[in-house]
Formats: structure tokens, sequence, C-alpha cells
């Protein structure tokens, strides 16, 4: 069975940083893309960030283009998220995300809060 383990949220004020993990477990990691995705309250979960299998290709969404950078480490099996100029409209929960044998898995998911 899949794990994936995230961590790193937490309480922030605007314009601060945060660096979101995931830890992954019980597949080849180094095999799969990966995705961060992130709901907020009353709102569909929504793609944040995705990052090839060597990381040599990642995607944002708009509204994160420039502030957010995902990369992970292979030989760790861990994905990042590092969060710069954080805004009160990324307050939400952060999920990492694996697509394995045609299933999405996801982790418990790590709340991040941006507020003065």
């Amino acid at each position: 069975q899949v794990q994936l383990v995230e961590s790193g949220g937490g309480l922030v004020q605007p314009g601060g940083s945060l660096r979101l993990s995931c830890a992954a477990s019980r597949f080849i990691f180094s095999n799969y893309a990966m995705r961060w995705y992130r709901q907020a309250p009353g709102k569909e979960r929504e793609l944040v960030a995705g990052i090839t299998v060597g990381g040599g290709s990642t995607n944002y969404a708009d509204s994160v283009k420039g502030r957010f950078t995902i990369s992970r480490d292979n030989a760790k099996n861990t994905v990042y998220l590092q969060m710069n100029s954080l805004k009160p409209e990324d307050t939400a929960v952060y999920y990492c995300n694996v697509i394995f044998g045609a299933k999405d898995y996801w982790g418990q998911g790590t709340q991040v809060t941006v507020s003065s």
C-alpha cells in the first residue's frame, strides 16, 4: 500500500515562507511523477505543482508561479514544495499525490495558514 506523509505546514504571516515535505514509501518513488494539490475550505482540490520522474520538468498553477518551487530527492524518496511570498489566499490543506496503478494516492495533508 502506497504511503505518503506530508509535513512542514503551519501558521505564517503574509510574505513569509514555508517548505513542505512529502515522504513516500512502499513504491519505487524514482519511477513516478509527483504532484502537490491544495484544498481551501469550501473549495475544490486544485493542482498546485507537478514534477517529472527525474525532476527535469515542472509545472505550476498560474496562481503560484514565481512563488512556489517543487523539487524532489529520489535518494530520500521525498518531494518538496518551497513556498515563498505567501498570501492569505494560499491558506489550505496541502496534499501530495501520486498516480500508482492507475489509482490516485494521497497523504493525510498538512495545514498551511497565512494570516497576520
